[in-house]
């Protein structure tokens, strides 16, 4: 079953009520994703979700809800970023010009074999190897 990668900003703005027109498409995307079982995330995105949905957002949740989140997020395919992801990240952000972050994040999603990346952060169309970037809001 093919897998399409979700990044931190897009997770935030389907829990940020008010990102206005971004919270609309990220929550169709996110069920969307629900529904077809063709969702991934990080264990970076995961932990950068919980930090800003608790307190970088104008409407905080509460941790407790957070964690809820968190926990039902991990029934999708959940890539666990170790060591040798983290050196790859070093490489791949030169080759792509790419920040560190977002450089692990692409690492994330070829460790699952994703064909998308749902992220703001990357060029719209893009093609990173055998994944492409889309942006949700630019369609």
């Amino acid at each position: 079953m093919p897998v399409e990668f979700v990044d931190t900003n897009i997770l935030v703005y389907a829990y940020d009520q008010t990102a206005g027109q971004k919270y609309r498409l990220a929550r169709e995307l996110m069920e969307r994703l629900w529904d077809s079982g063709e969702g991934m995330l990080s264990t970076q995105v995961l932990q950068e979700f919980h930090v800003a949905v608790t307190s970088r957002i104008p409407q905080p949740i509460p941790p407790r809800r957070a964690r809820e989140i968190i926990s039902d997020l991990g029934t999708w395919t959940i890539a666990v970023v170790e060591v040798s992801d983290i050196l790859q990240a070093s490489e791949l952000g030169g080759r792509y010009r790419l920040n560190f972050w977002d450089a692990l994040i692409l690492v994330a999603a070829r460790k699952e074999d994703a064909e998308v990346i749902w992220s703001e952060d990357f060029n719209d169309g893009q093609n990173y190897g055998s994944i492409i970037a889309r942006n949700p809001f630019t369609r």
